[in-house]
């Protein structure tokens, strides 16, 4: 089977590294793709937030299943175009990816079938915005409404903090995501990632994951796109996912193919766990970047027939095998990163960081340039192993990134310390 992978990151990259490995895969191709990624694929420029390019890429390739990576194509309605051009594809439809690309839409149908989450307010004006935040105090939480790469949230300390956060997503420092505003109140407890594989019916739990959101050690600076993330997640007990899926995912699948969208493919649950249990953080419409990574270095045998399950019905019965070992991954960002950094500097050491057979470094945002590897974007490297225990991987992931030249490049040294310290 001739596969296409659309995206050019980190979560691409080990998709398509997964994907390879699958008997039924033949041509594997990605777009745009990556520096890493093309060890694995053929990389080809496409615009893949274009329908028509998207088909005719397709078309032009022979292509039989489409594997949507990003969030971007979800929302401009890539794979109801794939689908009604007789080409299977692994992703959901737009009206089903509004559970990411709108906050507001996700609330809604929360409040509709039931899932707890926080209490929210949606707002278009920023000084009714202001208004909400003095009246509620601190801390709270601020969101962009529309798709932000991950980046759209502040979690405001103080009110000052607050009406800060306000003033800047109006402004347009996320663009059209920012048009309007969802506050929510602050939860306490301990996150973690709850990832399901669905047709619009039947789920398939993934193994739990936890991200590292901020940019800095100990949880500090602003929020990023994800500095690191590691599977399992010890918050994530087999009770809480329990109710996570019976209280939150189920209902909301129900309620989506309810409204006539159902929801196929892979739905991310960002969960807070607290005293009461577990509440709805977000939903992600695609795998999150970089629990994919940890995710497909734990898994032991052929992703394609569940993701083709999704795609197509008949995920019943479809079973996924795992490694028991954990997984951890470190990002390595370009300075300045997520605010402004710096493109093009080289990178060096990645054959001698990569020479552990535990260890997979997941490009990016690389490209290469005269059999050089340069970086190409703010998360640029993704320094991922497997060991006998959450410690021993992560102590293979840093030895692997003093192995790596690249001075521009800087990474979080404390990647899975929530789960050590327990």
């Amino acid at each position: 089977m001739n596969i296409l992978i659309l995206g050019g990151g980190g979560r691409e990259h080990a998709l398509a590294w997964a994907i390879a490995r699958s008997p039924d895969c033949g041509k594997l191709i990605c777009a745009p793709g990556n520096a890493g990624i093309a060890a694995v694929a053929r990389c080809v420029p496409a615009d893949i937030e274009n329908p028509a390019a998207v088909i005719a890429l397709c078309r032009a390739e022979e292509i039989d299943f489409v594997v949507i990576g990003p969030e971007a194509p979800l929302a401009a309605g890539v794979s109801d175009a794939l689908r009604e051009a007789g080409i299977a594809a692994f992703g959901p439809s737009r009206a089903a990816a509004q559970l990411e690309a709108s906050k507001t839409f996700a609330k809604q149908i929360c409040d509709a079938c039931g899932a707890p989450t926080a209490a929210w307010a949606r707002f278009e004006d920023p000084e009714a915005a202001k208004a909400h935040v003095r009246a509620s105090g601190a801390p709270i939480v601020i969101k962009a409404d529309g798709l932000a790469a991950g980046k759209g949230v502040v979690v405001a300390a103080t009110e000052d903090e607050a009406l800060a956060a306000i003033d800047e997503m109006f402004a347009g420092a996320f663009g059209a995501a920012g048009a309007a505003v969802v506050i929510e109140e602050f939860m306490p407890g301990e996150e973690a990632s709850l990832f399901v594989l669905t047709d619009g019916e039947h789920v398939l739990p993934l193994p739990g994951a936890q991200d590292h959101k901020r940019a800095f050690d100990g949880d500090k600076g602003p929020n990023t796109g994800g500095m690191g993330a590691y599977s399992p997640a010890p918050a994530l007990t087999p009770e809480i996912e329990r109710r996570a899926i019976d209280e939150i995912v189920l209902p909301t699948i129900r309620e989506m193919a309810r409204r006539g969208a159902p929801y196929r493919g892979v739905l991310y649950a960002g969960l807070m766990i607290g005293p009461s249990g577990p509440r709805l953080v977000e939903y992600n419409a695609r795998f999150g970047d970089p629990e994919c990574q940890v995710l497909m270095m734990r898994l032991a045998g052929d992703i394609l027939p569940a993701l083709r399950a999704c795609a197509e019905g008949g995920l019943e019965g479809v079973r996924l095998d795992w490694r028991p070992e954990p997984a951890l991954t470190v990002v390595m960002a370009a300075k300045g990163y997520p605010g402004a950094y710096a493109k093009g500097e080289e990178i060096r050491g990645l054959e001698a960081a990569a020479a552990d057979p535990d260890v997979e470094i997941f490009h990016a945002g690389t490209r290469a340039e005269n059999g050089r590897i340069l970086s190409n974007g703010g998360r640029v490297l993704n320094v991922t192993a497997r060991g006998a225990t959450l410690a021993e991987a992560r102590a293979k992931a840093y030895e692997a990134i003093a192995r790596i030249d690249w001075p521009g490049g800087f990474c979080r040294s404390d990647i899975g310390w929530r789960a050590l310290s327990r």
